[in-house]
């Protein structure tokens, strides 16, 4: 008889409702449990059960992945909240560790291996730093010598009462390896021959050593014939070579896939510096069928307009790479019109991190000056050139320094107009100031030794201004006035500083200030200065930058930017 008041008291309950509860953890716990524990929400006292349940299996399990063994864990009504609350207990500490490496290592270096143990005693334990600590050991043996180094048995045995872990691994070393002979596999179009050019790093009968094997490896990879490449010493079967004082003899695997070799590309873009662009650019890995290297194109800007052709040889056994081009080239820049053509032959080779260049070119020059008359200059140039560079990432400015030195001439005795002698040297380094902020530090200076500009081509002489020199004026209009034009001087000096702090790991702001000038008499040198503020974006290319620029001198603002787009 009393069903029907029954049915009303539940058709009429107001529902349970459903709370998340909120984690209450010590600092050193909150990220890791924040980061990886699913909460969720509950709505009535038996999910109330389950979940702490649940929560305290999960945090048990995580905790321990930092240390902590003897958690505790409750779910505590607050008000009108629930809290879960977590008590991490005390941290286990490294309380022993017994490393053994099985095999015919060096004594001094066994030892020197067991210093450098990444966890060492009183240490704190991780998961995170055990598995680190175990794979940088076994990376050490396999890096020199021992190529089928691997791990026999690892345990961490926890003893919670104490707060101790004992650590326990160890290691066996293998025999050690030898380069054998290169067996190349996936060539069609090139030859055995053309591989062997490009490797500097791997020589059979030398010990074996992984850091030249991934040399092989990016020496290959960089160059247009090969989309794909792995190198890899053969470790199957030999694992249970003999011991002692022998040696074991692997072939190494160079397996390729072939890049197309003819690539078509076009582009559009704009720059404040030339203004907008289209090219085409056509690219050929195998002139003639002997790998030879072709690339040909137009550029057409606003301001300038180049047609170029080049060809590149292989490196020969030396690592020198040999080049011949040519180029036509019509600019109108700062109202001083160009028309230039051109033909070189370079030679380029690496000395460790060193890039030097030889060259020799002959090109005719129109110079037509707004206001002045035209002038044709003549030069037959011999070049040479240093680059060196150290950076961790070379798309990154933030860290890493860079220098550039240029030295060539022409003489009157050798098809040149003019006797001269240009030098130049460009320096640039990043200073990192934390992990969001970075200085940029980068100068130049430039002398042409004549007695004169005239009968010297514009590319051995000095202008400045633009995007990547002082900013806050216009593309190459620092310079000497001729008539209504800016020509080139025989004497270059820039400077520039630049503060960047990044908002986020894609975004940055900076301030800068930037001074030089270009001129022909050095005691009358007046730097102009540039300064202002800047936008930075960390695109897939590297950092590419917007600046507002206040150019001091002439008293006005101005954009400078760069941005391309390929299609």
């Amino acid at each position: 008889m009393h069903k029907p008041l029954f049915l009303a008291t539940l058709l009429f309950a107001p529902p349970a409702v459903a709370v998340v509860p909120q984690l209450q953890a010590p600092a050193e716990v909150r990220e890791v449990l924040g980061s990886y524990l699913e909460i969720g929400d509950v709505a009535d006292v038996p999910a109330q059960e389950v979940f702490e349940r649940r929560m305290q299996r999960e945090v048990a399990s995580l905790l321990a992945t930092e240390g902590y063994f003897s958690p505790r864990v409750v779910l505590r009504p607050h008000d009108d909240k629930l809290l879960l609350v977590v008590d991490p207990g005390p941290r286990s500490l490294i309380g022993s560790v017994h490393i053994e490496i099985v095999g015919d290592l060096d004594p001094e270096w066994q030892r020197s291996l067991l210093r450098t143990w990444k966890l060492p005693t009183g240490r704190p334990f991780r998961q995170t730093d055990w598995d680190e600590a175990k794979q940088a050991l076994l990376a050490e043996l396999l890096a020199v010598d021992y190529a089928a180094a691997r791990l026999l048995d690892s345990r961490a045995e926890v003893d919670p009462e104490a707060r101790r872990v004992e650590l326990t691994v160890v290691a066996a070393s293998g025999p050690r390896y030898r380069f054998g002979e290169l067996q190349i596999s996936g060539l069609k179009r090139y030859s055995e021959e053309l591989v062997g050019r490009f490797n500097s790093s791997v020589k059979p009968g030398e010990p074996y050593r992984e850091d030249r094997l991934l040399a092989l490896q990016a020496a290959l990879q960089s160059t247009p014939y090969f989309s794909s490449v792995s190198v890899t010493l053969e470790r199957e079967g030999n694992a249970s070579a003999p011991s002692g004082d022998a040696w074991v003899s692997a072939p190494v695997h160079v397996r390729l896939r072939e890049r197309a070799p003819y690539q078509l590309s076009l582009g559009a873009g704009y720059s404040t510096n030339t203004g907008a662009r289209v090219e085409a650019a056509y690219r050929s890995s195998d002139l003639f069928g002997r790998a030879w290297e072709l690339h040909t194109g137009v550029r057409i800007e606003q301001l300038r307009q180049t047609a170029y052709t080049d060809v590149f040889l292989p490196p020969d056994e030396e690592q020198r790479r040999d080049g011949v081009g040519t180029a036509v080239e019509h600019s109108d820049i700062e109202n001083l019109g160009i028309r230039r053509f051109a033909v070189g032959a370079t030679r380029l080779q690496r000395y460790g991190s060193v890039e030097q260049r030889l060259g020799i070119n002959w090109q005719e020059e129109l110079q037509s000056p707004q206001g002045a008359p035209s002038t044709t200059a003549r030069a037959l140039t011999a070049q040479l050139g240093w680059s060196w560079r150290h950076a961790r990432d070379p798309l990154d400015p933030a860290e890493g320094i860079s220098l550039q030195f240029q030295l060539g001439g022409g003489s009157k005795s050798l098809l040149s107009d003019r006797d001269f002698v240009r030098t130049y040297l460009r320096y640039s380094q990043g200073i990192p100031l934390g992990a969001s902020a970075a200085l940029l530090f980068r100068g130049e200076l430039g002398v042409t030794f004549a007695s004169s500009v005239q009968g010297i081509p514009q590319d051995f002489l000095f202008r400045a201004g633009g995007s990547n020199s002082v900013r806050g004026y216009a593309y190459q209009s620092l310079g000497v006035k001729q008539g209504e034009a800016i020509v080139g001087g025989r004497y270059l000096a820039t400077i520039s500083g630049e503060y960047t702090h990044w908002i986020n790991p894609t975004w940055g702001a900076a301030v800068f200030v930037d001074a030089g000038n270009a001129v022909d008499n050095r005691q009358a040198i007046d730097l102009a200065v540039g300064y202002g503020v800047g936008g930075r974006w960390r695109s897939p290319a590297g950092p590419l930058g917007i600046d507002l620029a206040y150019g001091q001198r002439e008293g006005k603002l101005r954009l400078d930017f760069s941005l391309a787009i390929p299609f």
